[in-house]
């Protein structure tokens, strides 16, 4: 008689291995962080033992010259013994000799700075590798735990065979995993840097106060007000990326306009046009963000894969139905190699079935590309 499975040891077993990996997880965050924060430290240590060499090698450059003055000066006073007296001759070996030395012991402190350097080096080159290698297993972790728990009967609607399937899902997770991780990186490098920075600067302001009084601190003040300002722009472009929030305030053309112009401001060198034919309707909230992250999705891919510096998105507003245009003047690609392969397009392709729009591409290598978007009608209420 077979034997009943136990769902709730099953389920326990489940919980227990999941535990087990987030705390995995969890220790090499914290290794990677300890990592990261040596690297730093060591980084600056680093800068100092160039500063001490580049000084160093500045004293041995004149010590040297003066050493060579020197003996030439003891070679002229051996040469013409007769002419110069018993104290002149014993200055001048000693003033040599005292050169000499102090010449062999910068060179010895040179050697031993640029030793430290090396072994400096060494050290940050293998902590990298250690933090490089955390991240790798963190987000291998977080692949594997979120595969684990991802439901995925949507997916399996969508897409025909089990390969696919597989290799989509996957995918999904690999890409939101590596989202996550630059919106984290982002973060850290913008908003928290800043903050961390306003913090240094207040101390500095009081410092300033108590031994310079009012008027330099308010000065300081201002440049603090400034870098504020700064991380504020930061994080509301940071918040704009996940989710503009004119999209549901003003509708998909103004938004569009908006984001063309932050993309045009973060990308120099690259030229947006945007134009809209006909009159803007508004759709419901889910068909406004498919079309947004469509064309989101194109401009992305234009610049960093095409590295197109000329970019046009074009909507026209029809009766039935909306047709985006965007073309770029990139790299374009060969269709029959890309399209099976492209996650990018794979995931448009997704986007516009939501809708029950349709897809089409023109490209080819060193043409540019031309995506064309027809999405129906469906207007709100």
């Amino acid at each position: 008689m077979a034997k009943k499975f136990d769902v709730k040891a099953l389920d326990s077993i489940f919980n227990d291995v999941l535990e087990k990996m987030e705390s995995s997880k969890q220790e090499i965050f914290v290794i990677s962080e300890q990592s990261r924060q040596s690297y730093e430290n060591m980084k600056d240590e680093l800068e100092d033992i160039r500063s001490n060499i580049s000084r160093i090698m500045k004293a041995g450059d004149l010590l040297e010259e003066k050493t060579r003055a020197a003996r030439r000066r003891l070679a002229e006073v051996s040469k013409l013994f007769e002419t110069f007296s018993e104290t002149q001759i014993r200055q001048a070996y000693e003033k040599a000799n005292e050169l000499q030395e102090q010449l062999s012991a910068n060179r010895s402190e040179e050697k031993q700075f640029r030793q430290k350097r090396d072994r400096l080096q060494r050290r940050l080159q293998s902590l990298l590798q250690t933090i490089e290698h955390a991240e790798h297993l963190v987000n291998r972790l977080n692949v594997t735990m979120n595969y684990l728990t991802s439901d995925f009967e949507e997916v399996e609607e969508a897409i025909d065979t089990d390969k696919l399937k597989h290799d989509y899902s996957l995918r999904i997770i690999e890409a939101q995993e590596e989202e996550r991780k630059r919106l984290s990186r982002e973060i850290h490098d913008g908003p928290a840097q800043m903050m961390a920075n306003v913090l240094l600067r207040s101390d500095l302001i009081e410092r300033t106060y108590r031994e310079k009084g009012p008027e330099l601190a308010f000065q300081e003040i201002k440049s603090l007000k400034e870098m504020v300002r700064d991380a504020l722009t930061e994080v509301r472009r940071i918040i704009y990326d996940l989710r503009p929030m004119a999209l549901d305030d003003l509708g998909l053309v103004p938004t569009l306009k908006k984001y063309l112009e932050t993309t045009e401001d973060y990308n120099k060198g690259t030229k947006l046009r945007f134009q809209s034919n006909g009159i803007e309707t508004r759709l419901p909230s889910n068909y406004e963000t498919a079309i947004f992250r469509l064309v989101q999705e194109a401009i992305s891919n234009a610049v960093r894969h095409g590295k197109a510096s000329r970019i046009e998105v074009e909507v026209e507003w029809l009766k039935n139905h909306v047709t985006l245009v965007v073309k770029d003047n990139g790299t374009g690609f060969d269709q029959s190699i890309v399209k099976s392969q492209s996650f990018g397009l794979l995931g448009m392709k997704e986007r516009i079935d939501l809708v029950d729009g349709d897809f089409f591409i023109n490209s080819s290598p060193g043409n540019g590309t031309v995506l064309m978007f027809q999405i129906p009608l469906k207007t709100e209420g």
